[in-house]
């Protein structure tokens, strides 16, 4: 069985344990076929470590690495994987790598499979060869994505996007979703029963929820239109109210409908879908924090009609109220340890 050569790309921004996990998940076949006898003796992957330089590095975890290789003495890989990029003050500045920008375009265009973890997608966008498709990454970091990259398709609520001729990009979502990225690839290139074993052995799962679950509304405030700004502050405070719409349209002193097509226009949310957010949101850290039952937190946020909140939860985070709070409730025991 011939080895699939992977190149994981380092640059001072990235950060460690991304890319360390990732390199010892797909470098663990020497050791995981000693207790799976069903894995290939051969190891699999040949994996290594890239980066601009042969120089140490300080990532941006502030650890240091050694790469195997500068990125410029590979000329020819199977899979190429960026992992997460530290995002300072939540903006990410294009440009800073140009050679490694155009060695991606170089080993698309020899047939190799690009893949990113979490943040590093922005990095691969950087390349052009992602504009029209659709991506994934972490949801904090997609005011920078679509600033910088408007022409790609956000797809925050999948966990893995696989996208291209012959499924050439594989992107993963936030931090722990590589995960999925690694499973994919062994599934991919060895075979199901292999990324099982991987699965076991690590304690490794699958997202099968996707993202949605994990996903944190973010009020989109920076905008100039002050009238929408002061209704989205009103909003926040009095969405539980009965017909908060109507309320703040009053509260606005223009017409509804301007309110609504500027509102629209200002934030990317029609108010009553503004409004279904933060109602959700409040459910959610209610959810998490509360003993209080589902049909109480209903209520609580607005709600009368228990099964309708549930039905617009679910619309919303992918999975229902109950299955949310066991998600994400810190478990009996740790809380014993407060």
């Amino acid at each position: 069985m011939k080895s699939t050569h992977v190149s994981i790309v380092a640059i001072p921004d990235s950060m460690f344990s991304t890319l360390s996990g990732i390199y010892d998940v797909l470098n663990s076949f020497s050791l995981l076929s000693t207790y799976d006898d069903t894995l290939p003796k051969t190891p699999p992957f040949q994996v290594e470590i890239v980066a601009p330089t042969h120089e140490e590095m300080i990532t941006a975890s502030g650890l240091a690495l050694n790469a195997q290789r500068p990125f410029t003495d590979v000329t020819s890989t199977d899979i190429v994987i960026v992992p997460s990029v530290m995002v300072e003050h939540g903006e990410w500045k294009t440009g800073r790598y140009p050679g490694m920008v155009q060695w991606l375009r170089e080993r698309h265009s020899q047939g190799a499979t690009l893949c990113s973890a979490c943040s590093g997608v922005l990095l691969l966008a950087e390349t052009g060869l992602l504009d029209g498709r659709e991506v994934t990454m972490h949801w904090a970091f997609a005011s920078t994505f679509r600033q910088n990259f408007p022409q790609v398709h956000l797809r925050l609520e999948k966990i893995l996007v696989i996208a291209g001729d012959h499924d050439q990009f594989v992107m993963s979502g936030a931090s722990a979703s590589w995960y999925d990225l690694v499973l994919y690839l062994v599934v991919r290139y060895v075979g199901p029963t292999a990324a099982q074993a991987v699965s076991k052995f690590f304690a490794l799962q699958w997202h099968s929820d996707g993202q949605a679950p994990y996903l944190v509304f973010d009020l989109p405030m920076d905008h100039e239109d002050a009238v929408i700004r002061d209704a989205q502050v009103w909003l926040a405070e009095y969405f539980s109210i009965a017909a908060p719409i109507t309320e703040v349209v009053k509260q606005s002193g223009i017409p509804e409908r301007s309110f609504k097509r500027r509102f629209s226009k200002a934030t990317g949310y029609s108010p009553i879908a503004y409004v279904q957010h933060l109602r959700v949101e409040d459910a959610k850290r209610r959810l998490e924090r509360t003993n209080a039952s589902i049909d109480q937190i209903s209520w609580s946020v607005g709600y009368e009609d228990a099964a309708s909140f549930r039905r617009l939860f679910k619309r919303i985070t992918g999975i229902t109220p109950g299955d949310y709070r066991r998600k994400f409730s810190v478990p009996h025991f740790a809380q014993t340890h407060k």
